[in-house]
C-alpha cells in the first residue's frame, strides 16, 4: 500500500504543478473555450488541462517503475506499452480537437484507433461470464474491448459539463475501483502489484491534483484532451483487472461469483453511463445527431431544479460514490448489510436532491463567473 500512496502523491503533485503551465500554454496557443448559447455562464476559459494530467500520469508511472514491488508491473509484459500507446493517440486527438475542433466521425475514428492499439497489444477483455466462463476468440476480444473503451471515453466526455464535475466523478470512481482491486488481491491471494490497481490509483492522483484548478470557479478546463484521457484510463484499469482475474477464484468466501468483475466497472461508471445513454436516446428520438450537444444532461437538470453550481457537482459526486461504494461493499460483505447501507444513502440523496434551497433564477444568476463546454 505504501508504494501505491507514493505513486498517487507523485501523480497529484506533478499534475497540480503542471496545470498552471498548461493554462499559460493554452492562452499562448489560443486554445480557449468560447462562450456559446449552450454553456451555463460567461467567461472564455483556457483548455488543455489534460496535458497536466498526462504529465502526472507519466510521473506516477516512472516512480512506480523504480519502486521494489511496483516494478513487477513493468517486467515481462506488453500492457504498460499498450497503455502508453493508447494514451499517446488519445491525447494527440484531444489536442487537435481542443485547438481546431473535430467532427464526431473523426473523433470516433481516433477513439477506435486508440482502443484498437491497446487491445491488439494485450489490454483486452478475454472472457465473459456466459454459461460459466466463456473465453472470447481474439477478434471478438478486440472488437468488444474497443466498444467498451469507446463507451467509457464518451461517457466521461459527456459528463464533463460543470467545473470540477468530470475530474471529481472519475476520482471517486477510480478510488472505489482501486479499493476493490486491492482488497480482491488481499482476499484471494492474487498479485497485488497489477496495472489495474496502479492505473486506478494514478487516476485518483491526477484528478486530485487537477481539481484545485478546475473546481468552481474554474481557471482551466481539461478539454477533450483530459476527458478522453480519463475515460481511456478508467476503461484500461477495469479491462486489465478482468483479464487478470481467475474467474474460479471468485466463487468462494464473501466474494460474488464471476459476474462481478464485469458488473463492477458498470457500477463504477454508472452515472456517466446513464448520462451518455439517456443523451443518445433523447437526441435520437428528436432526430438529431446522438453526439450533438444540448443542455439536458443530469447536471443541467440539477441546475434547473435550483441547485447551485457547486451543490450540483457535489451531488453528482455523491451519486457516483453511493453506487460504486455499494458495488464494492457487495463484493466483500454480506449483501443485506451492503443493501441496507445503499438504501440509507439513497434516501438521503433523494432528500438532498429535492431540497435545492434556492430558486432556479437565483442559481442562474450565480453562474455568471464560469463557463463550461457542454459535450
Amino acid at each position: 500500500m505504501r508504494e501505491y500512496i507514493l505513486s498517487l502523491l507523485a501523480a497529484a503533485a506533478v499534475t497540480y504543478l503542471l496545470t498552471p503551465l498548461a493554462r499559460e500554454l493554452a492562452l499562448k496557443w489560443r486554445v480557449v473555450a468560447p462562450v456559446r448559447d449552450r454553456d451555463v455562464h460567461a467567461t472564455p476559459t483556457p483548455l488543455l488541462g489534460g496535458l497536466a494530467m498526462v504529465g502526472g500520469l507519466l510521473a506516477g508511472l516512472i516512480l512506480a517503475s523504480k519502486l521494489p514491488m511496483m516494478s513487477a508491473v513493468f517486467e515481462g509484459g506488453r500492457t504498460p506499452i499498450a497503455l502508453l500507446s493508447g494514451v499517446a493517440i488519445i491525447v494527440a486527438l484531444g489536442i487537435i480537437d481542443d485547438k481546431w475542433g473535430l467532427d464526431a466521425p473523426t473523433k470516433l475514428a481516433g477513439q477506435v484507433l486508440a482502443a484498437g492499439v491497446m487491445a491488439f497489444q494485450g489490454i483486452a477483455i478475454i472472457w465473459l461470464p456466459i454459461g460459466g466462463t466463456f473465453v472470447l476468440d481474439p477478434l471478438t476480444s478486440v472488437l468488444f474491448t474497443v466498444l467498451i473503451v469507446v463507451i467509457s471515453i464518451n461517457a466521461i466526455n459527456f459528463v464533463d459539463g460543470l467545473d470540477g464535475l468530470a475530474a471529481g466523478i472519475v476520482m471517486v470512481a477510480a478510488g472505489a475501483f482501486f479499493g476493490y482491486a486491492y482488497l480482491l488481491s488481499v482476499e484471494s491471494g492474487l498479485e497485488r502489484a497489477t496495472l489495474a490497481t496502479l492505473v486506478s490509483v494514478l487516476l485518483v492522483g491526477i484528478t486530485a491534483g487537477f481539481l484545485p484548478h478546475n473546481y468552481a470557479p474554474a481557471r482551466i478546463f481539461m478539454g477533450d484532451t483530459g476527458s478522453m484521457l480519463l475515460g481511456l484510463l478508467l476503461a484500461a484499469a477495469t479491462i486489465t483487472l478482468s483479464g487478470q482475474v481467475d474467474p474460479s477464484a471468485l466463487s468462494t468466501g464473501a466474494l460474488l461469483p464471476t459476474l462481478l468483475p464485469i458488473l463492477l466497472p458498470i457500477a463504477v461508471m454508472a452515472i456517466p453511463l446513464i448520462d451518455l445513454f439517456t443523451a443518445v436516446i433523447r437526441r435520437t428520438k428528436a432526430r438529431r445527431n446522438p453526439f450533438a450537444p444540448d443542455k439536458q444532461h443530469l447536471h443541467h437538470r440539477l441546475l434547473e431544479m435550483g441547485h447551485s453550481h457547486r451543490r450540483a457537482v457535489l451531488l453528482m459526486y455523491a451519486w457516483t460514490g453511493l453506487v460504486a461504494g455499494a458495488a464494492v461493499a457487495v463484493a466483500f460483505v454480506p449483501w443485506p448489510y451492503a443493501f441496507a447501507g445503499f438504501a440509507v444513502g439513497l434516501a438521503a440523496l433523494i432528500w438532498l436532491v429535492r431540497r435545492p434551497g434556492k430558486s432556479a433564477s437565483q442559481n442562474v444568476s450565480e453562474q455568471g463567473a464560469t463557463v463550461r463546454r457542454i459535450s
